[in-house]
C-alpha cells in the first residue's frame, strides 16, 4: 500500500486523471448502454400500467363477453383498504366510418377503422389512468356527455401514416368532426370530443365514450362490464390483492392479474433479448478498459524497471512490488466507479426520469436496479485487478541486477 501511495501521488496528475476518466466511461458503459435499451421497453411496461391496466386489472373469461355478478366485485374491491379507486369498463366491438357525407356513391370505399368501443366513467378512469393528460386535440369526456367520443390516435390517419393496405384509420378527422358509429348492429352519429395519443397500443387503438350511452346500446342493463382496472396504494402488493380476489372467487367469473401477469408476452421477450444485448455491448468496453489499464500499468512498470530492480535489491519482496500496483488499479476502478455512480444515481437517472427519452413506441428510461449496479463495479474492479497485476508480475520476474543495469 506504502509503495502504491507513493507512484500514485509522483505520477502524472494528467496520466492519473486520463485513467480515472477511461474507467468513468467503462463504468457508464457497463451500466447506461444495457440501462438504456432495457429501459426502453420498461417505458412501454410503465405506461402500460399507467395508461391501462393499473395495478390490477380484470378482464372478461375467453368464453364470456362480460363479467359476471361485476357490481358484487366492484362493491368488494371498493371495500378492500388497499384500494385507492376502480373504474369499471364497458366494452363492446365498434366501426367507425367517417366522411360518409362527401361519399358521392354507396360503391365508393368508405372510409373506416375497426376497434373497440369502451364506455367509462370519466372521472374514475381518469383518476385512475390520467387519460386528460393524453388529449391532442380536443377535450376530455364530462359525465354529462351525449354523443360524444375520444378516439385513440392509432384511429386517425395523420397520427400513423402508415400506407398498408391492410391498415386503415380515419381520414379528416378532427374535434367536432361527425363520425358514425355502428355497435351492435346500431348505427349511431357522434361527434369527436378529443383525440388522445397514447404509445400504449391498448389505449391508441380504442375509443372511448361515456357508460351510460354505451351500455344503452349495448343493451347493458344489468350492469355486468368487460373490465375493471384498479389502483392501489403507494405501498400496496398488487399480488396480495390479486390473490385475495381469487379466494373470494372472482377468478371464476373473471380473469384476475397484476400489471406484471398482463403484460404482453412479446415485451418480456424484448426486454430480456435488450438486457442481453446490452450485456454484450458492455462486455467489450470492460475489455477495452481492462487492456487499457494493462497497457498503462505495463508501460509504467516498464519505465520503473530501475526503481524495481533497486526495490527488489534492498530486499522488498517482489510479491509487494506486484501487490503495490494491483493497489493502483484497485484505485482507479473505484475512483471512476464512485464518480459513475454518482453521475447515474445522482444526475443521469432522475433526469432522464423526469424527461424520459422519447422513442418512437415508448418513453425511455435508465433502467439501473441498484444491486446489479454494484455486480458491475465488482466486475469492473476485479478486471482492473487481474489487467495491474499480470504486466506487473511479468516485469517483477526479471532478474534483478539485468532490472538495475537496464539489460534485457
Amino acid at each position: 500500500m506504502f509503495l502504491a501511495l507513493r507512484q500514485i501521488k509522483r505520477s502524472s496528475k494528467w496520466t492519473t486523471t486520463l485513467i480515472i476518466f477511461v474507467m468513468i466511461l467503462t463504468f457508464l458503459n457497463l451500466v447506461v448502454v444495457s440501462g438504456v435499451l432495457v429501459g426502453l421497453i420498461q417505458g412501454s411496461v410503465d405506461a402500460q400500467r399507467r395508461q391501462y391496466t393499473s395495478d390490477v386489472i380484470l378482464s372478461t373469461l375467453s368464453t364470456k363477453t362480460y363479467i359476471e355478478h361485476s357490481e358484487d366485485i366492484i362493491a368488494l374491491l371498493r371495500s378492500m383498504p388497499e384500494v385507492v379507486d376502480v373504474s369499471p369498463r364497458y366494452t363492446s366491438g365498434v366501426s367507425l366510418e367517417a366522411n360518409y357525407k362527401t361519399r358521392i356513391k354507396d360503391t365508393d370505399k368508405a372510409n373506416t377503422a375497426g376497434g373497440e368501443l369502451v364506455g367509462i366513467d370519466p372521472v374514475s378512469e381518469n383518476n385512475i389512468t390520467n387519460l386528460s393528460k393524453f388529449i391532442v386535440e380536443g377535450s376530455y369526456l364530462s359525465p354529462t356527455d351525449y354523443d360524444q367520443i375520444l378516439l385513440g390516435s392509432f384511429l386517425v390517419k395523420k397520427y400513423v401514416p402508415v400506407n398498408n393496405p391492410g391498415f386503415s384509420a380515419l381520414e379528416n378527422v378532427e374535434p367536432g368532426s361527425k363520425i358514425r358509429i355502428k355497435v351492435n348492429g346500431i348505427v349511431r352519429e357522434v361527434t369527436v370530443k378529443g383525440i388522445l395519443k397514447s404509445k400504449v397500443n391498448e389505449t391508441g387503438l380504442r375509443s372511448f365514450m361515456v357508460d351510460s350511452q354505451l351500455r344503452s346500446l349495448i343493451g347493458r342493463n344489468d350492469h355486468n362490464v368487460g373490465e375493471i382496472a384498479v389502483k392501489l396504494k403507494p405501498n400496496a402488493d398488487p399480488i396480495v390483492v390479486r390473490n385475495a380476489l381469487i379466494r373470494s372467487g372472482a377468478d371464476k367469473v373473471a380473469k384476475v392479474q397484476t400489471y406484471v401477469d398482463a403484460q404482453p408476452k412479446f415485451l418480456k421477450d424484448i426486454k430480456d433479448t435488450f438486457a442481453l444485448l446490452g450485456n454484450m455491448i458492455s462486455s467489450i468496453g470492460l475489455v477495452v478498459a481492462s487492456i487499457t489499464i494493462f497497457i498503462v500499468i505495463f508501460i509504467n512498470a516498464i519505465t520503473r524497471r530501475k526503481f524495481i530492480g533497486i526495490l527488489k535489491g534492498i530486499g522488498i519482496n517482489g510479491k509487494a512490488i506486484e501487490i503495490s500496483y494491483v493497489f493502483q488499479s484497485i484505485f482507479y476502478a473505484a475512483c471512476g466507479s464512485i464518480i459513475g455512480l454518482i453521475i447515474i444515481f445522482g444526475i443521469l437517472q432522475p433526469m432522464i426520469a423526469a424527461h424520459p427519452i422519447n422513442f418512437p413506441f415508448s418513453d425511455g428510461i435508465l433502467v439501473a436496479p441498484f444491486g446489479e449496479t454494484m455486480l458491475r463495479v465488482g466486475l469492473l474492479i476485479f478486471a482492473t485487478i487481474i489487467a495491474g497485476y499480470i504486466p506487473a508480475r511479468m516485469i517483477v520476474r526479471k532478474n534483478t541486477l539485468d532490472s538495475i543495469l537496464g539489460r534485457k
